[in-house]
């Protein structure tokens, strides 16, 4: 990974809202180099002054941004997605109803006709 690529790499995961100094990106960069690799610190300040001066970097104060620019440029285009076969849908059970409480109006004409087929829900005595 080129040290521009780390740069980026590292303001984007550090997430500052004011910006990344300096000397964060570079911590963030060398906890994340391979052990193979030795760092080179001419190589990474010439990489943060090459992406000031391309337009890649705004320099706020001592700290480092991503431009509106490279922003917009790092963004992958949309591809139109590919139409995938949707499998037939599975019927469904019907759903069961719901009993609902009745309305107190209601329960009245149904006690009477309980009344009348001698299935009354009430004692003999509490009809009128």
């Amino acid at each position: 990974m080129s040290y521009k690529a780390g740069i980026v790499k590292a303001i984007s995961e550090l997430k500052d809202r004011t910006g990344s100094s300096s000397i964060a990106i570079k911590k963030h960069m060398q906890a994340n180099l391979p052990a193979d690799k030795k760092w080179m610190n001419a190589a990474f300040l010439k990489a943060l002054k090459d992406g000031v001066e391309a337009g890649d970097f705004v320099k706020v104060k001592a700290s480092y941004k991503l431009s509106a620019a490279f922003k917009e440029k790092s963004k992958p285009k949309k591809v139109a997605p590919k139409k995938k076969k949707t499998a037939p849908k599975k019927k469904t059970a019907p759903k069961k109803k719901t009993v609902r409480p009745q309305e107190k109006g209601n329960h009245e004409k149904e006690h009477q006709d309980r009344h009348e087929e001698e299935a009354c829900c009430h004692k003999e005595e509490d009809c009128d």
